[in-house]
């Protein structure tokens, strides 16, 4: 097959192989990390959840970080991005030893909160900084496989993560904050390998070009204004990027909000006994299907946007989730939600890798950097929008077929308008930039 030849073809890149390591294993340590988080906010048995709880505690790591993500692009414009992935693990490593302390003390829950921020607001140049990296180390020929592979990959690996994460729970029978400080230190640990795996590549292979490098932060800073507002130009003038953009912002909303009612519909109507670990068990059944959803879009986008083309690819993406999540979702029993789950992942993930496939093709590599972050923050703050959404329309039992329809809804409209791009897209001429696939 092609697409066999084709990845074989990939992971003979050196550097492609070696900024993948990387990413697995920092990806695999945010799945520990995050899934101890949702066990002791979420889950504990002393703490009564409700969707404005998981809504505040999301806003929380999210929001302040990603408001600030475009800032976090300048820099990565500027500063070697190998290094950036070194210290950033290596940092992320230290704040999650606090994290784990500080639940082993059993601290008032805002300070768990504040710990968990620092690894958030680390995290946005770390992910930045690996998508920025992966033209770098491929070629153009193969970069919708190498944007199908990398960051589906990274994000089964955080699914994996949270498998480990139950497993290590295991070894505290007793669970509570023990069993969720062992998890919180395993993420550490995967987090140091990962800083040691990116010193396997070139200190100059991932860019950027050494004109644009400011290795000094004062320097560095002291441009942050004006990058921004030059990035800005820069994507008003890729018009393509900006559809791909809110796009998958919409449909990340639209994730986010069906994940809060999961994780309700797992802590409390799927769970009537209130066995804290049966519901997290629920979650993490969901969060593997999801996860097996990103592998089948992996497999699916390149033949998909070879043959529909980007936009044409997320319309249909987009039109399978209009459908499908309603069926799904208004049984609001746990098979069909289940399979709900990997619905989702994949058209999310399919729509991602598109997005993630324009802004490479169609924005200057100066300027990808601060581009990526401000999709970071766009994504993020859609999950936290969609979260407080959630909050409003959820009942305690999570059990709302208004939120189900108006997805879907949503779903439908978002088909229907990158269908019109696509369109638009045949109409004219081709830019001068790279075109997309």
């Amino acid at each position: 097959m092609r697409a066999v030849q084709d990845l074989r073809t990939l992971l003979r890149f050196p550097g492609f192989r070696r900024l993948l390591t990387v990413r697995l294993l920092s990806q695999l340590a945010d799945g520990v990390y995050q899934v101890a988080l949702a066990a002791y906010v979420v889950f504990s048995p002393e703490k009564e959840t409700s969707p404005a709880a998981i809504a505040s505690a999301m806003a929380v790591l999210l929001l302040p970080y990603s408001l600030l993500g475009p800032f976090a692009g300048v820099l990565l414009d500027r500063w070697l991005r190998r290094q950036v992935l070194f210290y950033g693990n290596l940092l992320r490593a230290a704040l999650a030893s606090v994290t784990a302390a500080l639940v082993l003390a059993s601290v008032p829950v805002w300070l768990v909160f504040l710990s968990a921020l620092t690894v958030t607001a680390v995290n946005r140049f770390v992910l930045a900084g690996l998508s920025a990296a992966l033209p770098r180390v491929v070629d153009d020929e193969r970069l919708v496989l190498a944007n199908s592979l990398s960051p589906t990959a990274g994000t089964l690996a955080a699914t994996l993560g949270g498998g480990v994460a139950f497993l290590v729970r295991l070894v505290v029978p007793e669970g509570g904050r023990h069993a969720d400080t062992l998890v919180l230190v395993t993420g550490a640990g995967i987090y140091l390998l990962s800083a040691f795996a990116s010193l396997r590549m070139g200190k100059e292979l991932l860019g950027p070009d050494a004109s644009e490098v400011q290795p000094r932060i004062r320097a560095a800073l002291a441009s942050t204004a004006r990058g921004l507002l030059a990035g800005f130009r820069h994507l008003g003038e890729r018009r393509p990027a900006a559809y791909a953009l809110t796009a998958a912002a919409l449909m990340r909303f639209c994730y986010g909000a069906l994940t809060v009612t999961v994780l309700m519909l797992c802590r409390y109507a799927w769970n009537e006994g209130g066995d804290a670990d049966e519901g997290l068990g629920l979650l993490g059944v969901a969060v593997g299907l999801s996860g097996l959803g990103f592998f089948a879009a992996a497999v699916l986008s390149p033949w998909g946007v070879g043959r529909a083309g980007v936009f044409g690819w997320m319309a249909l993406s987009a039109g399978v989730a209009a459908v499908l999540e309603p069926v799904l979702g208004l049984p609001f029993e746990p098979v069909p939600i289940l399979i709900a789950a990997f619905v989702l992942g994949m058209v999310t993930q399919a729509a991602k890798i598109a997005t993630d496939t324009v802004v490479q093709t169609t924005v200057d590599d100066a300027y990808r950097g601060r581009v990526f972050s401000l999709y970071d923050m766009l994504y993020n703050v859609a999950f936290v929008g969609a979260a407080g959404a959630a909050a409003v329309m959820l009942p305690p039992d999570g059990r709302s077929a208004v939120l189900v329809v108006g997805v879907a809804v949503l779903y439908a409209a978002l088909a229907l308008a990158l269908f019109h791009v696509k369109q638009a897209e045949k109409s004219v001429s081709p830019p001068a930039s790279p075109t997309t696939p």
